[in-house]
């Protein structure tokens, strides 16, 4: 049975949006493609007719979350405050499956393929441009506010990788509130 082009892109979106999830969730290498198949509702079977590997998914996956429309676009980040509250809460921190693929599989993509680290470096890019265009010191030249930016977003996902990986919830809560008042409390 010939299947449509509209189900073939379906069944493709929800294969990346279960990759995205599991990706983020369980690492590069704690996936596999049954698995990922299986999460969208698919036969393993059919995962070759929309991608040539695992690693052709995994780098369709990251353009999926971070593509220029991706589903963690930054298009919508409007002041610096807002976005590091939300990004260093909790929440965040505890649901990484839902979160920021660079604090979830940044260190992993860093030894991945070159396409993969293609991607984050595209999108890391746009990120700390967007980033720059929120700084809270306007006056500031453009090299600058673009220093400001490369430090609040290192800051930002450091500091939630690491309240993931330390066993301590009171020195995870700190990490991140510590993070967040030194990004917020700048002189301006």
């Amino acid at each position: 049975m010939k299947v449509s082009r509209q189900q073939v892109a379906e069944n493709r979106s929800q294969i990346l949006d279960a990759a995205a999830r599991m990706i983020r969730e369980e690492g590069l290498n704690g996936i596999s493609v049954a698995k990922v198949m299986q999460a969208a509702g698919l036969t393993h079977g059919g995962f070759y007719g929309y991608f040539g590997s695992k690693d052709d998914l995994v780098t369709a996956t990251l353009d999926h979350i971070h593509g220029v429309n991706g589903t963690n676009s930054s298009a919508d980040i409007t002041n610096l405050a807002d976005y590091a509250t939300e990004y260093l809460s909790r929440t965040h921190r505890d649901n990484p499956g839902l979160g920021c693929a660079f604090a979830a599989i940044g260190c992993e993509v860093g030894r991945s393929s070159a396409d993969s680290r293609a991607v984050l470096t595209d999108a890391t890019r746009r990120q700390i441009e967007k980033l720059s265009t929120v700084t809270d010191n306007k006056t500031a030249e453009p090299a600058e506010q673009r220093r400001e930016a490369i430090g609040n977003w290192s800051a930002m996902v450091g500091a939630v990788m690491l309240a993931r990986l330390v066993d301590d919830t009171e020195l995870s809560d700190e990490i991140l509130d510590e993070t967040l008042h030194w990004i917020t409390s700048k002189p301006k």
